[in-house]
Parts: C-alpha cells; structure tokens; sequence
C-alpha cells in the first residue's frame, strides 16, 4: 500500500445525523494536509476515524503495516502515566531510560556525583548525548522543566504541550495534530513550524490559526456539506479557489465571496507577503472580481450591534505595579486610552497578559498607581474560561435572556433569531439543546453573549481558540467594524494583525513596550534590525550584570572540565602526529601512532560535540 492511511467510502454519524458520507481519501508520505470546515462539520471526528481511535458507522480505515502515527488530540489522554517522565519515556527504550535516569538524577540528586557520572557514561555507551539534547531542548520550548511532577496537577494547556512535545520526541512517520497551536505563545508557534516544515514530514492537521496553515500546509481539504474538497496550495490558493467556485452558485456568492476576497485582498498586503505572490495569479484574481462584480445584488448584512455612548475619558492608567509572589508582572506602566484605539498584547506565557487585563476590568487592584475609569465606559470581557451554561437549556434561549431584539449600529432592531443566524447558527441549531454544541459552537455564543451587551470597550482573551475559519471571518468582519476601544490577547498572529494597529509587548520583568503597527510589521522590523546588526555589528562595553547561567551545577561542572580535556587531547594529537615525521619509524609503530590518532580525533568529536551543546545550552 503506497498511502500511509487510506479511507474508502467512509461515513460517521452522531445522534442519527451524518457528518459525512462515501468519503475517500488517501494520505501519503510527504504531504502536509490541512482539513478546514465550519465547527460542526465533523473535522475532529475525521481526525479520530483516521489515526484509528474512533470506528467509522460506514466504511473502512486501513494503515500501512507497522506504522508508527502520532495523534495530538484536543484534549489528550495519558493512560497510565502519573509522572512527566512517565508519559515522556518508553520503558522499552534504552536510551530513553538512560536520559530519565540521568535527568532525574540532576533534578533530584545533584550532588550525588558517582552516580551521575555512571549514568554519564552508560549515556555515552549508547549514543544518548544526541538524544538527550533534542529531547531537553523540546521540553524547554514548550516549557516543561519539571519532570517528577504529577500530570493529575497540570492545566489544560500544559497537558496539550505535554503530548506535543511527547510527539515531536518521537518524530512519527504521520503527524495527526487537532489544534497544535492553542495553549502556545507566537514564539513558540514560530519555532513550531519551522519544525513541522522540515524535512518531508507528514502531517493531517485542523488548526483555525491561519498563519500557521499558510506555512506549514501545502494541500487543504475543506468539509462542506458532508463532503470533501481538495485544493492542492496553502490557505491563500484555498482561498482563491473557493471563492471561484462559490462565484458559480449566485447565491453563496452574494453570501460568502465578499467576506474572501476582503481576507485574501488583506493577506496580500502584509508584510510578509510581500514579494511572494505572483504577479499572474493577482491579475487572474482581479479580473475574477471584475467578472463578477455584477452578478447580483450587494445586499449584505454587516454584523455591527449598536455600542454604547462613549465619554472623552474612557480610562487612564498612571504608574501601575503589580506582582505576585515576589515576581513583578507590571511595572510602573502608564497609558491614557483614546477613542478608537485597537490594541494586541504580545508576549510569552506568563508574562503578564492576563494580569493586565485584570487590572483593567477590575478584576484585581494594582500594588501601587491608580486606574481612572471614565463614567460612561461599559467594558466587555471574554475570559479563556468563557461562560458556564447549563447543557439542557435551548440555544434560542441563551441569547433572549440577554435580549429579546438587538440594536444594531445603524440603529435597527433584529431579533435574537436574526442574530444567531448571523453568526452562523441556523434555525435547526437555535432550538437544539446546548449539549449538542461542538467546543467550538459554545465559544461562539459565548462571544455573542458578550457583544449583544453593547460593550465600548471590548477586551478578548484568546478568543480564537476552537473556533473555525468561517466563524472568525464573521467575528473579525464584526470587529473590524467595531467603534470602541479593543483590546486582544491572542496567538493568533494573523488576528493580531488585522484587527489591531498598536502592541503592548509585555517583557521580562514586568516593563511593557508600546509599539505602533501591527504584529507582522513589528517581527519585519525586529528582522531588519537584526540583519542591520549582523552587518554592523556595535562593540559593547562589559555590563556589571551577569546573563543568568541556565546550567545546572553538575552541567557547568562537566563543561568546565571539558574544556581542559579538550586541551589534552589536542596536545596528545599534536604529539602523535609530530611522532609521524620521525625519519625510519618501523611499521609497527607506526601502525600503534595512527591507532592513537584515530582513538584520539574520536574522543576530540565527542567531547567538543558535548562542549557545543552545553555552551548552546548555557546561552539560549
């Protein structure tokens, strides 16, 4: 079989509804395959039906003998593992075991030097040292430092970087990833597809950040209707394909194309767009539009509720610090908010974000400064935890007790209904019960809930996450809209950029750095610089403060002895090789002298192998 996995006629349904039917698809090495869909459209289940954890109602799965895929699920499961290093390492791996052994040992033991240094060696016996560096440095990337810790005490998103960094350890010959991105930061997510776009991996992954799905896949199979829709490109071909497709049925152009073509008209502007694009293929995109221009009625419906009135103060933050034990997460920021102002925060986990927000909802008070919030601001908050509701109440019934109708910004008044249809709920979902809801519908109405307030001032944090496409391009239509102040937390760097004109980038130490432009345009200048440095380079003057060793004690240890070895054997290299111009050496020895040589030049790649990966390790 030349297909890694293959389905024929395959076909799943839940509560009596089918998702999908007579589906064939053929994944094979090398591919990089994105499946797109609305929430609800059965992509999870696709990926469950493949990777073998689920069983199809109709059709057959078959795998290539011997196998080995490697399934990221949106919510992961650990068997029996009670540890980090329980779930990382197979018990049947010798250099797996040799690398806990040794790891463990620095964590929980490190002054117990004999037993280090034969683990150390039993390391060396198996070619371990290799390992162990790639294995520490993709736990350190997703941030995971603490191997004895109990997985029943990690969060959700730790659990979910957890058994990515478990697949990526073991480099599978088919990646099956659910959402990879949700729970990481964008530097993180950065480093990730570079590792995904090495190589000739393969992958099937669903992912709504569109930016990661533009660099990492090179094919799209988008669910519609119980069906499957190839297109062979990234998420800009998708895009102009599907809009060419939809052109030929009037009425899901009036509906859809517009929404594409403003998003593909974006994409092709930012940055990093530049100079990658063909020109033939803008030109064909054009002259569809112009074609097209015509073809009907431009009746379409903007989705921009009414915002409350809003003051000359909307809030004023002087001097704010705060900190948690002992570590400052906001120090003595200061920042005056305007009148359309549209704002992303930016930074690593754990840096603040969160905090920030806080302070601004109200949801804690500074340690030191003052916040002035203007009277007439009516701030709208959606938490990563969203909304609670209750799984046997009706959809239709969420939204009315809110409101019964909702005025829009042009002052008209549409029902709850309306609304819902709006944001992609039919009619047949809006009488459903909650429990029927995928994560991803939930989330949705969650953000509803919020917006049908009329907020002036409207904070997201991390909306996107198990949101679709087709959803977010119904969200950011609303908020590209949207008259009052924004704020967004997100990963998503292609939200971040089209939404917001302005960065908070919240740095080490709790200083937040306020950048004017948007998140693409701030990474083009920080690579600018970078080359402008590398070119000409700036002689420093020695600063008092030492750069934070990240060795441990027995690590610098080993380095610094290194170091001299490394000396020695060069020494001893020099002598043999000195020893080899003697005039009438007997054969013997000189087939002793080039034993030496070679047992030495061996010894000198190992050892300046390990002094290389220790200096990387100490300076990163």
């Amino acid at each position: 079989m030349s297909n890694y996995i293959s389905a024929e006629n395959l076909g799943h349904s839940f509560h009596d509804h089918w998702l999908f039917r007579n589906v064939s698809i053929g994944i094979n090495r090398g591919r990089r395959v994105a499946l797109v869909g609305i929430n609800g459209a059965g992509k999870t289940t696709l990926l469950k039906l493949l990777s073998g954890s689920l069983k199809p109602t109709e059709g057959k799965v078959a795998q290539m003998r011997d196998l080995n895929l490697g399934y990221l699920e949106q919510d992961p499961w650990f068997k029996d593992a009670v540890t980090i290093s329980d779930y990382i390492f197979h018990a049947d791996d010798i250099q797996q075991q040799m690398i806990r052994k040794y790891e463990e040992l620095l964590e929980n033991d490190p002054d117990n030097e004999k037993a280090i240094a034969n683990v150390m060696e039993e390391m060396s016996n198996v070619d371990a040292w290799e390992y162990e560096y790639k294995i520490k440095t993709i736990l350190g990337r997703l941030d995971i430092h603490h191997l004895n810790q109990k997985i029943n005490t990690l969060s959700g998103g730790q659990k979910k970087r957890l058994a990515l960094a478990k697949l990526l350890i073991e480099d599978p010959d088919i990646y099956i990833l659910d959402e990879p991105t949700n729970h990481l930061d964008i530097d993180t997510i950065e480093w990730l597809e570079k590792l995904l776009t090495d190589g000739s991996k393969t992958i099937l992954m669903v992912t709504h950040d569109r930016y990661f799905l533009d660099n990492v896949c090179n094919e799209i199979l988008e669910i519609d209707k119980g069906k499957i829709i190839p297109y062979v490109g990234n998420y800009g071909y998708y895009l102009e394909k599907k809009a060419e497709r939809e052109s030929a049925d009037e009425a899901s152009f009036q509906k859809n194309s517009n929404l594409l073509r403003k998003e593909l008209e974006w994409m092709r502007r930012q940055p990093q767009a530049r100079g990658t694009k063909s020109k033939a293929r803008i030109d064909a995109f054009y002259d569809l539009e112009e074609k097209t221009k015509n073809g009907g009625a431009k009746q379409k419906v903007e989705l921009s509720v009414k915002t409350a009135r809003q003051g000359n103060k909307i809030m004023e933050m002087n001097h704010l610090y705060k900190a948690f034990r002992g570590q400052t997460f906001i120090n003595n920021f200061s920042y005056i908010f305007k009148k359309g102002d549209r704002i992303g925060l930016a930074g690593k986990n754990g840096s603040g974000k969160s905090t920030l927000l806080n302070l601004i909802t109200g949801g804690l008070e500074p340690d030191k400064g003052i916040i002035d919030k203007g009277e007439t601001t009516v701030i709208g908050y959606f938490h990563q935890q969203g909304i609670t509701f209750k799984e046997d109440e009706r959809v239709i019934d969420i939204v009315k007790n809110v409101a019964e109708f909702i005025t829009m910004a042009d002052g008209k008044l549409i029902s709850a209904s309306a609304l819902l249809t709006l944001f992609l709920f039919p009619p047949a979902k809006q009488y459903g019960f909650i429990s029927k809801l995928s994560g991803g519908e939930k989330k949705r109405l969650q953000l509803m809930s919020i917006l049908m307030k009329n907020p002036n001032f409207l904070i997201l944090d991390e909306p996107t996450n198990d949101l679709d496409i087709d959803t977010l391009n119904v969200l950011e239509e609303f908020l590209t809209n949207y008259t009052g102040v924004l704020m967004i937390v997100s990963h998503d760097r292609y939200l971040l950029d089209k939404l917001t004109d302005q960065l908070f980038i919240m740095e080490e130490g709790g200083h937040v750095k306020i950048y004017n432009g948007n998140y693409s345009s701030y990474r083009l200048e920080l690579e600018e610089n970078k080359q402008q440095n590398k070119r000409n380079p700036v002689i420093e003057t020695p600063k008092a403060e030492v750069k934070k060793n990240k060795l441990n004690f027995k690590e610098q240890k080993e380095l610094d002895n290194l170091e001299s070895e490394i000396a020695s054997i060069e020494k001893q290299l020099k002598e043999r090789n000195d020893a080899l111009n003697v005039v009438g050496i007997q054969p013997a020895k000189l087939n002793e002298i080039l034993q030496q040589i070679q047992t030495l030049n061996s010894q000198l790649d190992e050892k300046s192998f390990r002094w290389i990966e220790l200096t990387e390790l100490k300076e990163a």
